[in-house]
């Protein structure tokens, strides 16, 4: 299956909105929206982090995202 039909399916399994995966993702909304529709793919980088998310499955946090930043 192909990696953007997957994370539309995690995204509408976890019931979460394309601006909170935006978030996850540490990426607009606009650039979900953009891959969600076809129009652009993402980066290898963000082919990696979405990976990651989709690895962790039903493990992965909603809140916690992927991102490597701490929060202060």
């Amino acid at each position: 299956m192909d990696l953007i039909k997957k994370l539309e399916e995690y995204r509408l399994n976890k019931r979460i909105t394309q601006a909170h995966l935006a978030e996850i993702l540490c990426v607009s909304f606009c650039t979900v929206n953009r891959w969600l529709n076809g129009k652009t793919k993402p980066h290898k980088m963000q082919e990696y982090h979405i990976k990651k998310l989709l690895e962790k499955g039903s493990n992965a946090s909603v809140n916690g995202g992927v991102s490597s930043r701490s929060s202060q």
